[in-house]
């Protein structure tokens, strides 16, 4: 190793075990003790400001000074914090902001395959977060971020909202948050078709020799929501009384598809698991509507009209 490259493993090493003796630091240098204090002292020549205490605890340590020392992170570390940036902070998708400004200059040190997954995922970051949704294992959310970048085939393992698990393979096309939950978009072999996976659902992930072309075409984001508004358990047919351009603008994708009845109305159609959630997006849209199709909204609808009611009594 040369000297810059020990010197660096040194700070490394003061980082991750403050106090570490110099007898230590020579010790995992595999160098000599005097050649240890040598590689501080080029550390602190460069402005990093390394402390040191005498005696039988003494020992280095990084101390404060005007501006960080470097930081390192192994690719997993790195994309946990994105991970946890993107769950925390509303505006970290934008570059302008501090908090963006700072998540760039993270994925800006990732090695370039995990670094372009980890900015896709920076854009299609939903931007109000959930704090209800559960987290996804980093470790797993690298993997499946590699296998997306590298374009190798994942053997998944993966629990059910029912709780029944199960193993198959997948070509894993790209690793999306929405709405506060990250999923996977993927081809599944078993299946034979797309699927959307929860990451926070996946048990176990080991990236494969098989290679595989994702779409050429593809948008994550719009193939997701498009996805995730098809084949659940309720069919939904709702009419808007507003025009196409307007009821467009209201209606998040995930929610189905929206065509045109006539100058003034515009028919939505879709599915849920969910009948109360559906409900909820729809009583905050600012038009008239009307459930066509689907007792189970309109079940929904119902009670949080009466709620709204029996709220406004004295």
């Amino acid at each position: 190793m040369s000297p810059t490259a020990r010197a660096l493993l040194a700070l490394e090493l003061i980082q991750a075990s403050p106090g570490i003796t110099a007898e230590r630091l020579a010790d995992k240098l595999g160098v000599s003790e005097r050649a240890a204090r040598r590689y501080v002292a080029i550390l602190r020549e460069a402005g990093i400001p390394i402390e040191s205490m005498r005696g039988p605890f003494g020992g280095f340590t990084v101390g404060r000074g005007l501006r960080l020392p470097p930081l390192t992170f192994t690719a997993t570390e790195a994309l946990g914090l994105v991970m946890a940036v993107l769950d925390g902070h509303h505006a970290a998708s934008d570059p302008t902001d501090l908090v963006g400004s700072a998540l760039g200059k993270i994925i800006r040190a990732l090695p370039a395959p995990v670094a372009a997954q980890a900015e896709a995922v920076r854009r299609a970051a939903a931007p109000a977060p959930d704090r209800a949704a559960a987290r996804p294992d980093p470790d797993i959310t690298t993997t499946l971020v590699q296998a997306c970048s590298q374009r190798r085939r994942v053997r998944i393992g993966y629990r059910s909202e029912a709780g029944s698990e199960r193993e198959f393979e997948v070509d894993p096309w790209s690793v999306v948050v929405r709405h506060g939950r990250w999923y996977l978009l993927c081809h599944s072999h078993s299946a034979g078709a797309v699927r959307t996976y929860r990451v926070d659902r996946v048990r176990s992930a080991a990236v494969l020799d098989a290679p595989f072309t994702p779409p050429s075409d593809l948008d994550p984001v719009a193939m997701l929501e498009a996805h995730l508004s098809a084949g659940w358990e309720f069919e939904v047919e709702v009419l808007i009384d507003a025009p196409l351009p307007v009821a467009g603008r209201c209606i998040p994708r995930i929610m189905g598809t929206l065509e045109p009845v006539d100058a003034g109305t515009t028919r939505l159609a879709g599915s849920t698991s969910n009948p109360q959630w559906y409900a909820e997006q729809l009583a905050v849209l600012p038009a008239p509507f009307r459930v066509v199709e689907c007792p189970e909204l309109r079940a929904a609808v119902l009670d949080i009209a009466q709620r709204m009611i029996a709220a406004t009594r004295v």
